[in-house]
């Protein structure tokens, strides 16, 4: 899609070409005056494309009414805008009002996500804007935006005017959030960590308006795709590669899960022919319960049941090698497992699965230097 403002020069974008994955956080990265928040704000028709179409589910948001559209996408900017003379609960009813819920679930609505977005609210329903922090505030703009539970959610520079240790805390809250509701997020920012942090892919723009790389964080690090890309990520990429990297993005530890109904002697047999020392126990949802070895079920007839450790700390898909570093040094075991969306086990990590993706950054980057003419 292209979009020019009269008397504007330059288009504003120019043939953006963009699938956008339901589900993930894109990021939309870029200086001032590149174009993001124009991308966005034509994907709820508060500015219309020149030319080009946007889909939305297979369907063309042209032919949607744009009062009706703009109910069903969530929108979140900088400083919330909340509006001022409203409460809290007020605010976040806004929509759910639109479209026509009655009272009672407009009141347990707002409960809800004060609690999802870490509000009491006894504490804050009741409350003005004007009595809330910056991060207050914005935690009451996200949950606006979540009221009719939309399935697009379109964040621009939300937390950009937010302390540093305030905008981590959001961040990760966001992260929270997005593993137990899978929004599909539109995320505008021009900080790089902040995109590195959050977005499942990241689409760097530059002007006049159109896109020069759209890829997962770690392509965009170790495989910049032109100069200027490599200089809008600035010097450091190595550190933030491994400040950065989601341990999802690793190669985990293949520990075999079970359930509590599993033959004792069969996950026996199973541990001993694979050669693993552990395994996890898991509950109907797949959420890891306890730790077993081949110590534990060894003698042991009928089910697993209540056999074995439990599991003392786990750690999110979406966080860190660094994080996962200070995981592993207070585990009470070699092992941690690792939780993606809704709790649900995907593996486990050790100090030789971060040593060895540590070791495979080192390698993309030795070779990228090669490629480069660079010494070392």
């Amino acid at each position: 899609m292209t979009k020019r403002f009269p008397g504007g020069g330059d288009p504003a974008v120019q043939e953006l070409d963009l699938n956008i994955p339901a589900g993930e956080i894109v990021v939309l990265l870029g200086p001032s005056g590149c174009g993001k928040t124009t991308t966005m704000r034509m994907i709820n028709r508060l500015d219309e494309p020149t030319s080009g179409d946007i889909l939305i589910g297979g369907r063309n948001s042209h032919d949607i009414d744009p009062d009706r559209l703009r109910r069903h996408i969530g929108y979140v900017i900088q400083q919330a805008g909340l509006f001022p003379h409203m409460t809290v609960a007020a605010n976040i009813a806004q929509v759910p009002k639109m479209l026509g819920w009655d009272r009672d679930r407009i009141a347990g609505r707002v409960d809800e996500l004060l609690t999802l977005v870490g509000l009491e609210p006894e504490t804050y329903r009741g409350a003005y804007p004007r009595r809330l922090s910056g991060g207050q505030q914005q935690r009451v703009g996200v949950a606006r935006a979540l009221a009719a539970d939309p399935p697009v959610l379109l964040m621009d520079e939300p937390f950009g005017a937010l302390d540093p240790i305030t905008r981590e805390r959001l961040q990760d809250e966001l992260l929270r959030l997005q593993d137990d509701l899978a929004k599909t997020i539109v995320f505008v920012t021009h900080d790089v960590d902040e995109a590195l942090k959050i977005g499942d892919h990241i689409a760097i723009m530059q002007r006049p308006g159109h896109i020069v790389q759209y890829a997962q964080p770690a392509e965009i690090l170790t495989n910049p795709a032109s100069e200027y890309v490599e200089q809008f990520l600035g010097a450091g990429s190595s550190m933030r590669l491994l400040r950065l990297t989601k341990v999802g993005d690793i190669d985990l530890d293949p520990i075999p899960y079970a359930s509590e109904d599993t033959d004792a002697q069969d996950l026996l047999a199973r541990l001993e022919r694979d050669g693993h020392g552990y395994a996890v126990i898991a509950d109907g949802m797949r959420r890891p319960l306890r730790w077993v070895t081949p110590e534990t079920l060894e003698g042991r007839h009928g089910p697993v049941g209540a056999a074995g450790d439990p599991v003392t700390a786990s750690i999110g898909h979406r966080k860190t090698l660094q994080e996962a570093m200070e995981a592993l040094l207070n585990a009470d075991t070699d092992l941690v497992p690792v939780i993606g969306r809704r709790q649900v086990y995907v593996g486990a990590l050790s100090l030789s699965s971060v040593q060895n993706a540590i070791q495979a950054i080192k390698d993309r980057e030795r070779r990228r230097r090669l490629r480069r003419g660079e010494s070392g």
